[in-house]
């Protein structure tokens, strides 16, 4: 009699529980099938459609780059922070230009970046301060995409803790939806671009130098989002890439040695 007792809370609690993901699959399902509001636009889907050229881009780029040792510098701490749904190692290539230059190069020690959460910021602004007392001096936050508006956030938060902010590709300022990922965002993010846990005065500068890197050719941001207005940055950069190539291009990683030597 007890077994079978036991069996019937087991069977119900399970099927509370698919209740439940079954409710969050739907409510997420509404949140990535909302309608564009009117007047918001992303970039056109030619744009979009450009960023499969990426890796060719980046090959014939590389050919034409100078070694990494001319960029050298002064030794600074770097934290790489990925974009939305990609992974640290995307970043490698930026991470290996900066390193030859002699910089010390981590990334955001979080794994895959699907969206922010109030603890994993918490965990971030952890480690940025940490590790800033450990080298003894601030760290360079270099944010790709929605890495950007981490960056951002941490050194608004912790300026004591960031000597410098670049970010590239980074929807920091204007319509939350000129973009063509937020539909994907509230899907995995399970949250409103207008109601995110972290970033809500997105285009608050940081009280730190902040530089913006955006490109006219970013199939998936808005150029004008991402380099933002006199005020929300200190200085806005134009590149020629993909919006995924700001990753790795070559062109990029010898401008953010630059400057991080700048600054």
């Amino acid at each position: 009699m007890f077994k079978q007792a036991d069996s019937a809370n087991g069977g119900g609690q399970i099927s509370a529980r698919l209740a439940l993901l079954r409710d969050e699959i739907v409510r997420r399902q509404a949140l990535a099938f909302q309608p564009r509001p009117a007047g918001s636009r992303g970039p056109a889907w030619e744009r979009f459609l450009g960023e499969l050229s990426t890796p060719v881009e980046h090959w014939q780029a590389m050919r034409k780059a100078r070694p990494a040792t001319e960029l050298a510098g002064a030794s600074r701490p770097v934290m790489l922070l990925p974009g939305f749904g990609t992974h640290p190692v995307r970043m490698k290539p930026l991470a290996r230009v900066l390193e030859a230059a002699g910089h010390r190069v981590s990334d955001w020690g979080l794994g895959f970046n699907f969206g922010p959460s109030e603890e994993r910021f918490e965990r971030l602004c952890e480690r940025v301060v940490a590790m800033a007392r450990k080298e003894g001096e601030p760290l360079v936050l270099v944010g790709w995409s929605l890495g950007g508006i981490f960056a951002r956030e941490v050194a608004r938060l912790h300026p004591e803790a960031v000597r410098l902010v670049i970010t590239m590709g980074t929807p920091f300022s204007g319509d939350r939806r000129a973009n063509n990922a937020w539909r994907a965002y509230q899907l995995i993010a399970g949250h409103s671009v207008d109601d995110p846990p972290v970033g809500r005065d997105m285009a608050v500068k940081p009280p730190v130098p902040t530089v913006a890197l955006w490109s006219a050719r970013d199939g998936i941001i808005s150029p004008r989002s991402a380099c933002g207005r006199k005020g929300e940055r200190d200085l806005a950069v134009p590149m020629r890439c993909t919006h995924l190539g700001f990753a790795a291009h070559p062109d990029v990683a010898a401008t953010v040695g630059r400057l991080i030597d700048a600054y």
